[in-house]
């Protein structure tokens, strides 16, 4: 009778000791959907500077030129905007120089295009690595939206040099007040990018085709947002399909704090950051989802 007493006693006190340990990381079962696991993101953040570290050196390592390709791809995409749509097709500009406006356009939109192309690939690239090892799968996603900011930097550096030089120069540049939501501009883009892209990562788990899809879909994007164009030479009939694209808002927006001409479209602006607000929580839902059971389908 002693003997089962001193035992319940010893099993009683494991247990209330296990219970008021605190644990580095706990195993649980399947959780809600909507448990986004957003706290491990932060406790994880050392990891994420790594891997932004990581991107940012091992793409140029072992390129010639190394980080000036970060400055070769806008200038080459700028003359050649310039030369072709402004000099060639003739199209309007709404009078800010040329080389400026084409800048503009390529420099956020680069930034977009590379967050969304790059997140959708994630689970595919990254299979080994998730199969064996633990951390919050959001990371590797964050990650490169980080490592593309720094890009986004340096090509920011660049258009700013730029941005001096017609400021004086000419009088066709003139900054107004709506430069001051150019970080809102910046964080919506990287959320619109991040969002649809953990979207379609989650899709290319089961249909590998998806893949393909974003590298050319892109491209032509690129062609129903006002970067080679202002919104305002648009055809009317076409105009309010452009503006359904949330990053027509975003760009426009850019612009016209900076360079002062064209116009401020209230509405697509706030459309645009509804729109990406939207995306990128659906985009973390389904990602949450799929990113539990991936392993067996990648």
């Amino acid at each position: 009778m002693g003997d089962s007493t001193t035992n319940d006693f010893y099993n009683d006190s494991t247990a209330n000791e296990v219970h008021s340990q605190k644990w580095d990381l706990e195993i649980k079962p399947q959780s809600s959907l909507f448990d986004l696991h957003l706290k491990e993101v932060w406790a994880y953040r050392d990891l994420l500077w790594l891997l932004v570290r990581r991107d940012f050196v091992s793409f140029y390592k072992q390129t010639i030129f190394g980080p000036l390709w970060f400055f070769i791809q806008p200038i080459f995409t700028t003359i050649i905007f310039t030369f072709i749509f402004s000099n060639l097709a003739k199209i309007s500009t709404n009078s800010a120089p040329a080389p400026l406006f084409y800048m503009a356009g390529t420099v956020a939109w680069n930034y977009f295009a590379d967050s969304l192309t790059k997140t959708s690939t994630v689970f595919r690239d990254n299979a080994p690595i998730f199969g064996k090892v633990y951390f919050p799968r959001l990371i590797m996603p964050v990650s490169i939206v980080f490592s593309n900011l720094v890009k986004f930097g340096v090509q920011f550096i660049l258009f700013i040099i730029l941005l001096t030089y017609f400021m004086l120069t000419t009088n066709k540049v003139e900054p107004n007040l709506y430069i001051l939501l150019f970080p809102v501009v910046i964080l919506l883009m990287a959320i619109l990018g991040l969002g649809i892209g953990l979207i379609i990562t989650a899709a290319t788990t089961k249909y590998r085709d998806l893949a393909f899809i974003v590298t050319f879909g892109i491209q032509l994007l690129m062609y129903a947002t006002p970067v080679i164009y202002p919104l305002s030479a648009a055809p009317v009939k076409y105009r309010t399909i452009i503006a359904l694209n949330p990053m027509s808002g975003l760009i426009e927006t850019f612009r016209y704090g900076f360079l002062g001409t064209g116009q401020f479209y209230p509405g697509a602006f706030f459309y645009s950051v509804v729109a990406s607000i939207i995306i990128f929580v659906l985009g973390l839902i389904v990602f949450n989802k799929v990113e539990k059971n991936f392993v067996d389908t990648v």
